[in-house]
């Protein structure tokens, strides 16, 4: 969101994405020039150091205010990092690149160079959305995908097991090293939701990948609104039987893996909205703010929303729909965690 519409309620987090590559670090270890492509890190004005991009977060993060009074919030960083970097083809090609030493090299270079620009602050930390779900489409189990991890970073892997679990199991331990007062979780996708008993088995997955390390699992429940959706045919709106389900399958990933959930990139439209660019219709934010204990017995702890693609309904576009239901949530109290 911009910066006016994080003042303009009570929100607690702000996440923002780092995709698109990963550090050169002969190249850009001290400094940003074209020779390093599309790397988050030099995503700023190129007259400041690498990494400033990420530390502008925590600076807003830190400094938020709202209603003229100090308010700070948790900054998000959501890591996307694999499917763009590797140059690979989305699903299998993903988890083949995994197991390429100089690629994952690269990679938990990239993880390690974040976490020290964390360093002590405060922060959330989303490890790879989407990607856990293709590992466990080529092998439910994640032991048996191959990842050469202590190899590629044998300081912070190297009692790891070579593998898509000794990688998730590392880039925790990590975060914990060089980030201690960050909190962080993998991603649990809910593409196989209609099949029973799949809640359970996702978290059992989770829980084979290391998910129990982290400190939450995240969810999302689309990645754009439903009004986009049935313009191109598809069908996403959620109906209370849509929804129900949605959460039960987060409460049973939840118990199974013992860490609580949050719901990430949770579309921005509503029902005032007129089905054009930017302004698509969806009934997520209304239903979920008029369930909030639903939604905490399904033990999930927190709602992060956002736009998953530039045409979809943004906080700035809702028509104040976002602020005004976080506003009148946080006025009338809240929801306790603990029900």
């Amino acid at each position: 969101m911009e910066d006016t519409t994080a003042a303009a309620a009570p929100f607690d987090a702000r996440y923002l994405y780092l995709a698109g590559g990963i550090r050169n670090a002969g190249t850009c270890a001290s400094s940003c020039s074209s020779a390093c492509g599309n790397w988050w890190g030099c995503w700023q004005d190129w007259s400041q150091p690498p990494g400033q991009y990420a530390l502008a977060l925590l600076q807003k993060a830190a400094g938020a205010t709202w209603q003229g009074a100090a308010r700070p919030q948790i900054p998000v960083f959501t890591y996307y990092e694999i499917l763009q970097s590797s140059n690979a083809s989305e699903g299998d090609g993903e988890v083949t690149a995994i197991n390429d030493a100089a690629f994952l090299t690269r990679y938990l270079d990239d993880w390690r160079f974040l976490l020290q620009k964390i360093g002590t602050s405060q922060a959330m930390l989303h490890i790879e959305p989407d990607f856990w779900a293709y590992v466990r489409n080529v092998n439910s189990n994640p032991h048996a995908v191959p990842a050469p991890v202590a190899v590629a970073n044998p300081t912070d892997c190297g009692a790891h097991e070579n593998s898509a679990a000794g990688l998730a199991r590392c880039m925790i331990a990590m975060a914990r090293k060089y980030a201690p007062n960050a909190t962080v979780g993998l991603h649990a996708s809910d593409w196989l939701i209609g099949m029973n008993g799949d809640g359970a088995a996702t978290g059992a997955f989770m829980v084979a990948l290391g998910a129990g390390d982290g400190d939450f699992v995240f969810t999302d429940p689309s990645d754009r609104d439903a009004g986009y959706y049935s313009s191109i045919g598809q069908n996403r709106w959620w109906d209370d039987a849509a929804a129900a389900n949605y959460l039960a399958w987060s409460k049973a990933v939840a118990d199974t893996v013992g860490k609580p959930t949050l719901m990430w990139q949770i579309p921005l439209g509503n029902m005032a909205q007129n089905n054009t660019v930017n302004h698509w219709q969806d009934n997520r934010v209304d239903y979920l703010f008029a369930h909030l204990a639903d939604v905490v017995k399904s033990g999930i702890v927190g709602l992060l929303f956002g736009a998953g693609e530039s045409q979809q309904t943004t906080p700035e576009t809702d028509g104040g729909n976002l602020v005004a239901k976080t506003t009148a949530n946080w006025r009338a109290g809240g929801t306790a965690l603990c029900q």
